[in-house]
């Protein structure tokens, strides 16, 4: 055979090992939609290479902008990024042709000793590259008299677990997707609640993103799209979208479809923003049907966001989001 459907296709990713793996399962399920080789084309971003903590280079979008310029430039044909680092606002010449079902979006803890969260030591100094991990657990730890210190580090999950394991910290705090895409996922210590804290919008996550203008290719990866996260995430990044218009603190945010029996026919949408110190917080929930459309979700976004933002929101002021 020749021509163009044996020709491989060039899949542009970061290259940490977490990047490498997650887009490594994303190439072995497109060649097998395309039946096409799919090789990794591999890039580096700002993100990688500045060692700045993210709070201080904005956050949004140091991990995407090179394999958005990759794409534009046609160096590669589709990029696969973690959906909470993409900036908001979608460029008009690309498109999230998939967003495949999401991984576990809840934050874990790598603690010494094998401890969970609630039996970490008095003065427990607890790592962490968020803002909104250190509001959420500085204000879990002031409701509840723990007495923790939270400490910002930099570093893939190599160099923060080795902070732990050299005594530097008693525990740090990572994503349960990355730990699981990478195989590492039992070497956590606790799996923190969605009431202890929210993730980031879009966590657990991926998004697979081409040209707007590749009509073949963007039908072939839409057959690793998964509606049903595609509408949570949407609405969770909508909240997202309309908060950072009116606040800068960090945002928590995450949809979660509930099932009657068998049948789902509710999503919770739940926000939180908070100083990173965690002495204000403002955390607010909506339940309603499942919107069916892409309006639907972010209208759902919208609203809950107006209703934190009228409830103090915007006076939070911190960090931007990560």
């Amino acid at each position: 055979m020749s021509g163009m459907s044996t020709k491989a296709l060039r899949l542009g990713t970061r290259r940490s090992r977490l990047a490498m793996a997650q887009s490594g399962q994303v190439a072995d399920a497109v060649s097998q939609v395309t039946g096409r080789p799919v090789e990794l084309v591999e890039i580096t971003t700002y993100g990688d290479v500045s060692r700045e903590h993210l709070a201080q280079i904005g956050g949004t979008g140091v991990f995407v902008t090179a394999l958005r310029d990759a794409l534009a430039k046609g160096e590669v044909d589709f990029a696969v990024h973690s959906l909470k680092d993409l900036p908001t606002t979608q460029p008009e010449d690309l498109v999230l042709a998939a967003i495949p079902v999401r991984e576990d979006p809840r934050d874990v803890i790598v603690a010494r000793d094998a401890l969970k969260f609630t039996d970490l030591r008095r003065g427990a100094r607890i790592g962490t590259g968020s803002p909104r991990r250190m509001a959420q657990l500085n204000a879990y730890a002031r409701s509840h008299g723990l007495d923790i210190e939270t400490v910002p580090i930099r570093g893939n999950v190599d160099t923060r677990i080795g902070y732990v394991h050299d005594g530097e910290l008693d525990a740090v705090v990572l994503a349960a997707a990355g730990l699981s895409r990478i195989g590492r996922i039992d070497e956590v210590t606790d799996f923190l609640s969605i009431d202890t804290v929210l993730p980031a919008p879009g966590q657990g996550a991926l998004a697979i993103e081409c040209a707007a203008d590749n009509a073949s290719l963007i039908a072939a990866l839409g057959e690793l799209d998964d509606p049903f996260t595609r509408i949570a995430v949407t609405a969770e990044r909508s909240l997202l979208a309309a908060l950072e218009a009116g606040c800068s603190a960090p945002v928590g945010a995450l949809a979660d479809l509930l099932a009657d029996g068998q049948i789902v026919n509710e999503m919770r949408l739940r926000g939180v923003v908070g100083t990173t110190d965690g002495t204000r917080m403002v955390q607010l929930s909506t339940t309603g049907p499942v919107p069916e459309t892409h309006d639907g979700a972010m209208a759902l976004g919208r609203e809950l966001a107006a209703e934190m933002l009228a409830q103090g929101a915007a006076g939070l002021m911190g960090e931007r989001a990560l």
